[in-house]
């Protein structure tokens, strides 16, 4: 095996009732943004107002990923370069993806390869993907 980054973190959101599909639409469009593949993918994380949240979990155990959610509190401390306030009015951080992402990943800011990547699905659920790189030890 060539000598690869220990792989990325992905940071999700979503419409409450996203499907597996929307989810799984989003996160092929970020990847190939930045050139990866989901065997780049080592965790996923979201917040934790979407850990009952059918169509992630469903995500998380099809591939094998852990899955991890983080309270609002906690995401709303992470710097983010997308903030948002109807983020922040619905969930009560300016960030889920974004920061998700980095916390999973244990990495700055620096270390985003796709930033808050939206995709509205065919159902009409939003859902947003961004990736971390998680850093070498």
């Amino acid at each position: 095996m060539s000598a690869r980054l220990p792989g990325v973190a992905l940071g999700i959101g979503c419409d409450r009732g996203t499907p597996l599909a929307t989810l799984q639409a989003a996160l092929d469009e970020a990847l190939a943004l930045a050139n990866l593949t989901r065997a780049d993918v080592r965790a996923l994380a979201s917040i934790t107002l979407k850990a009952d949240e059918a169509g992630l979990l469903a995500l998380a155990q099809a591939h094998g990923w852990p899955i991890t959610f983080y309270p609002a509190e906690q995401l709303a401390e992470v710097p983010v370069p997308n903030p948002s306030e109807t983020v922040r009015r619905h969930t009560g951080t300016p960030s889920v993806s974004e920061a998700a992402a980095l916390l999973a990943a244990g990495a700055g800011i620096d270390a985003l390869l796709v930033e808050k990547h939206r995709h509205r699905g065919p159902d009409g659920r939003n859902a947003t993907v961004s990736i971390a790189r998680i850093p070498h030890d």
